[in-house]
């Protein structure tokens, strides 16, 4: 389905938001893997404080096509191409009904959803065969969950612009992977006020990514253990899932 990425000597990485959380432990591992690293983020200083040796480091708003159109610029002038670009930015904001944010709701699509619409625009042109581009959306985005009324909602998007890239672009030989992740502790975690089961360190994170390029599938999920349960809820019909998941989550 896609290409499958067992060696990444050399490889010409781009990583979108990856001043923290999996991101920045995403750099570190590629980089240990002997990648060639471009890493990009809002903040400069946190993204030199990775102290990643020979990455190109671009200062980079997502939400911004300007910004993202300078940083392509920046790096094919480095690089001379790109093989894999994988987009990591992400935000989340709790949320429920009796407390809904429109001007919230809305900066958490734009990062989450958006942003990686306006990265594609930006370099589906550049992107080579037996490479390819890499969003990470996450588990949440299988079927409605609480507190995610703006979280969830743009995850899904982002699982589905992903699909959809992944049916014109794979007879090309040219990969889209989505990246579904479980819990992870993270800055945007640390807001949840409940128990996270089957929580992970941003680096198992990284490493469960890394292995799951070599698999060559479409979907890279983990941890497993959760993933899988969370693929069987959301098979559920709505008359069982909704009580299901109120009872499981008080609500």
């Amino acid at each position: 389905m896609n290409p499958k990425i067992t060696d990444w000597q050399g490889r010409r990485v781009w990583l979108v938001g990856a001043s923290s959380g999996i991101g920045a432990a995403l750099a570190k591992a590629l980089a240990g893997q002997g990648a060639r690293l471009a890493i990009s983020g809002r903040n400069l200083v946190k993204l030199q404080g990775l102290k990643i040796e020979n990455a190109l480091l671009l200062a980079c708003d997502a939400t911004d096509t300007a910004s993202l159109a300078q940083a392509r610029q920046d790096l094919l002038a480095a690089f001379g191409g790109v093989d894999l670009v994988i987009y990591l930015a992400g935000d989340y904001v709790p949320m429920r009904a009796e407390s809904f944010d429109l001007a919230a709701a809305e900066k958490v699509i734009a990062v989450n959803f958006n942003g990686a619409m306006r990265l594609a625009a930006t370099v589906l042109k550049d992107l080579p065969v037996g490479g390819g581009i890499a969003f990470v959306a996450s588990v949440a985005g299988y079927r409605g969950l609480p507190k995610a009324l703006a979280y969830g909602p743009s995850k899904a998007a982002l699982i589905h612009f992903a699909e959809c890239l992944h049916l014109d672009l794979a007879p090309q030989g040219i990969g889209v992977w989505v990246i579904n992740p479980g819990f992870v502790s993270t800055q945007l975690t640390a807001q949840n006020d409940f128990t996270m089961p089957a929580l992970q360190t941003p680096e198992q994170a990284a490493m469960a990514t890394v292995n799951g390029f070599k698999t060559g599938n479409f979907e890279i999920h983990y941890p497993k253990c959760f993933t899988f349960f969370m693929k069987f809820m959301a098979l559920l019909p709505y008359r069982w899932y909704f009580p299901l998941l109120r009872r499981m989550t008080g609500g």
